[in-house]
Formats: C-alpha cells, sequence, structure tokens
C-alpha cells in the first residue's frame, strides 16, 4: 500500500517497538494527526476470548463523560405517550410501522435504533436488513427498553456500544483529535472500566492482550496493555 508523506511523517514519530502510556499515547495520536477534517479518535483492544463460543461474548454500553464529538441521529420505534416521551427527549425519528415501511424501501438515515418491548415485532422483520448494519434494537446494549427518554438522552450525550468481533478485537470512539488531552483521558478511562468490568467467566489467561489508539487516518500508537488496565483506576 502506497501512503501519502503526511502519512510517512506521522509514522516516523512513532516508535513502533514501545508501549506507551495512555497519556502519552493520547498526546501523541493529537500531535502526528495530519488529514483536513476533525479526525476520531479510535481505541481497538484485542481480547483473550474466543467470540465463537456464546459464553466468551464481549458486549455492551459506556457513557463518555465527554461524548465522541458526534451527534448522533436517534430513531425510536414506539406508541402512544412513549412515542411522545422520545420526541421530548429529543429523539430525530420517532414512529411505528411506517418507519418500518420506510427503512425497508432503503431509507437509513440514522445512527441508533430503540424500540420500546411491544414494537419488537414490528422491528424484528427488519433484522435482516438492520442487523448487519449494526442498527438492530438489542436488550444487552439498552436499546430495547421501556424508557426511551432516558436511552435517547444518553445515546445523545456519548452512550457508545461496544462488541467483540470475530476476530477477538472491540473497536470504539472516544473522541475527535480536537479534544482537550485530557478529555481524551477521561473517555480512554471509562471505556477501560467498562471492558473490564465485561470480562466473561469462562475468559482464562491475559484478558487485554493488546491495546492500539489511533485517529482515523494515522497511523496505531500501541499503549501498555497493563497502563491500559489501571487507567480506570
Amino acid at each position: 500500500m502506497k501512503r501519502g508523506k503526511a502519512y510517512k511523517e506521522a509514522i516516523a514519530k512513532v516508535d513502533r517497538s514501545k508501549l506507551y502510556e495512555p497519556a502519552e499515547a493520547l498526546k501523541l495520536v493529537k500531535e502526528i494527526a495530519h488529514a483536513k477534517f476533525d479526525e476520531t479518535v479510535e481505541v481497538h483492544v484485542k481480547l483473550g476470548v474466543d467470540p465463537r463460543h456464546a459464553d466468551q461474548q464481549v458486549r455492551g454500553t459506556v457513557s463518555l463523560p465527554h461524548g465522541t464529538g458526534k451527534t448522533r441521529r436517534v430513531l425510536v420505534f414506539a406508541k402512544g405517550e412513549k412515542a411522545k416521551e422520545a420526541e421530548a427527549a429529543g429523539a430525530d425519528y420517532v414512529g411505528a410501522e411506517e418507519l418500518a415501511e420506510k427503512i425497508q424501501s432503503g431509507w437509513f438515515d440514522f445512527d441508533v435504533a430503540v424500540a420500546t418491548p411491544d414494537m419488537m415485532s414490528v422491528v424484528g422483520k427488519l433484522g435482516k436488513i438492520l442487523g448487519p448494519r449494526g442498527l438492530m434494537p438489542n436488550p444487552k446494549s439498552g436499546t430495547v427498553t421501556m424508557d426511551v427518554a432516558r436511552a435517547v438522552n444518553e445515546l445523545k450525550a456519548g452512550r457508545i456500544e461496544y462488541r467483540v468481533d470475530k476476530n477477538s478485537i472491540v473497536h470504539v470512539p472516544i473522541g475527535k483529535v480536537s479534544f482537550d488531552a485530557e478529555k481524551l483521558q477521561d473517555n480512554l478511562n471509562a471505556f477501560a472500566e467498562a471492558i473490564i468490568k465485561a470480562k466473561p467467566a469462562a475468559a482464562k489467561g491475559q484478558y487485554i492482550k493488546s491495546v492500539t489508539v489511533c485517529s482515523t487516518m494515522g497511523p496505531g500508537i500501541k499503549i501498555s496493555p497493563l497502563a491500559f488496565m489501571a487507567a480506570n483506576k
């Protein structure tokens, strides 16, 4: 793969053999970001789990203290009073069957979907459409709930969902390069606490195998797993 001059200059500033402290790594991410837009700061954590086994799945949500820097468009499947609550909380789209039909026609102008339990008979029919896009409401991620107002407020404020992929890696955004380093550190700490608490009982051996932080267009910077685990303390 051919790399541009800016990327080569950025990667030259990274010691590929070093495991950085979190604060040092985040500072470096900000320093070497070179895109002409406000890049997202991402964290990628390799876990010592086998996601092929149901008892080793790692999935959950975490509210980042300073949000992600991105305004999320929230869609809510609800009727009656719950629909009114969702609208009052600031949901971008609220509806029922008519929204399902719109989605079946190819509309996906939203970032996350929430549903009340009674609407799952309608939403369930969209599984093959929403599932592959990571948009299917799920009780484990707090997006199937009767407390739609709370869900909308938390999602708008910066609650993110994390889930281990087939390669045993969790990928999450923790902010933008324009964030102060302290805010990025706070968000990293919150995520570290959540992922550590989510350790499955069936997971054996080393749980946090590697941690890498980077910006959207920047090179990866390795963080010490021990320092990452200590960060939430």
